[in-house]
C-alpha cells in the first residue's frame, strides 16, 4: 500500500494532466489564449464546488481565514501552470511535455520538498534526478536532429 497509492494518486493526476494537454492541442487557435484557459478554469472551478462535499465540510470561512494568502499563492501558481502550457503545447507541442516535466522536478521536487520543506532524498532520489537531467539533454539534441 505504501507503493501503490502514491503511485494510483500519481496516475490520477497524469491522466487529468494527459486530458488537459490533449485539449490545449485539440483546441481551436485564438489570437488570445486567455479565453481558452478562463473557460476551462470556470469548468475546473464549478466541477471541484461539485466534488467538494463528498470530502467533508468545506468550511469556506475558516479556509479563507487560516489559509488565505496561500490560497492566493496557490491561484498564482494554477494561473502560471495553465497559461505556460497553453503558449508551450500550442507553440511547441505535447512532446515538449519532457522539458515541463523536468523542470517541475527541479522547481517542486527538488526546491520546495527538498530545501523548503526538508522532505528525504537519497542516493535513489538523486540518480532519478540525473536521469531526468539527461531526459532534457537527449530530447533537445533529438529537437537538432530533427
Amino acid at each position: 500500500m505504501k507503493l501503490i497509492a502514491p503511485l494510483a494518486f500519481a496516475f490520477l493526476a497524469a491522466l487529468g494532466n494527459a486530458l488537459f494537454v490533449a485539449s490545449q492541442k485539440k483546441a481551436s487557435m485564438f489570437d488570445n489564449p486567455f479565453a481558452f484557459i478562463a473557460l476551462a478554469a470556470m469548468i475546473f472551478v464549478v466541477l471541484t464546488l461539485l466534488a467538494a462535499p463528498f470530502f467533508g465540510q468545506t468550511q469556506y470561512q475558516k479556509v479563507i481565514k487560516a489559509n488565505g494568502f496561500w490560497a492566493l499563492v496557490s491561484g498564482v501558481g494554477l494561473f502560471l501552470t495553465y497559461l505556460g502550457f497553453n503558449l508551450l503545447y500550442t507553440n511547441y507541442g505535447a512532446s515538449h511535455y519532457i522539458v515541463y516535466a523536468v523542470l517541475s522536478i527541479i522547481t517542486t521536487a527538488i526546491i520546495v520538498g527538498v530545501l523548503m520543506f526538508r522532505e528525504s532524498f537519497n542516493l535513489y532520489h538523486f540518480a532519478a534526478f540525473l536521469c531526468s537531467l539527461a531526459t532534457v539533454v537527449l530530447f533537445s539534441i533529438g529537437n537538432l536532429k530533427a
